[in-house]
């Protein structure tokens, strides 16, 4: 038991953390095993979502493409866990997802109208990415202004080049990078961090 404790701590946090790190990662990776037509019942779908299937708001963002988009979404977590858990509570992040999630629906339903479905958390990261970067930049941290300026510059690529070339050929909505982003950090803003630089 002390060896999984301590690589749960590694991960930036105590063992109970972890536990959730990795409770985390099953929800993103558990979805992939219904296939195309569990893909299918749970993605953001504009003309589903018209008709009042509004579930798919929240569920869109833990069903992906395929299982290897959902490996790579929970490594993702992993990372930004292991840079960020530590900058709020656990109660402090849960509206900051949210809030990303909730900006990602509304500018996917206002303004992409063209995007006709969406799945994957990489929108909902790159807004964690963002608050916890913010945090640091609060406290005047040189980590926090370099992540902050790394994700400004992903953006400004994606805004004008398209996805990385390291996305694959898998379709990637680019613009939920963005409204990722914003919602988190319009969450963050509100709320003071509590953690302590590593």
């Amino acid at each position: 038991m002390k060896p999984v404790r301590r690589v749960l701590q590694s991960l930036n946090c105590d063992g109970r953390l972890g536990l959730a790190l990795l409770i985390s990662c099953a929800v993103l990776l558990l979805p992939a095993l219904a296939g195309d037509a569990g893909r299918a019942l749970l993605r953001y779908d504009r003309g589903a979502l018209a008709a009042g299937q509004w579930w798919r708001l929240l569920t869109a963002h833990v069903v992906h493409l395929d299982i290897r988009h959902a490996l790579l979404n929970s490594l993702g977590l992993a990372l930004v866990w292991a840079l960020f858990a530590r900058e709020y509570s656990p109660r402090q992040w849960v509206p900051i997802v949210l809030g990303a999630m909730v900006a990602i629906d509304a500018g996917l339903w206002l303004c992409d109208s063209t995007v006709l479905w969406y799945v994957g958390s990489s929108g909902a990261l790159h807004g964690v990415m963002a608050a916890g970067a913010l945090a640091q930049v609060r406290r005047g941290e040189r980590a926090g202004w370099v992540l902050a300026g790394l994700l400004a510059v992903k953006l400004a690529y994606e805004a004008w080049l398209g996805a990385l070339p390291l996305s694959g050929s898998d379709p990637v909505v680019v613009s939920a990078h963005l409204y990722g982003v914003i919602g988190g950090v319009a969450v963050a803003a509100f709320l003071r961090p509590h953690g302590a630089p590593l």
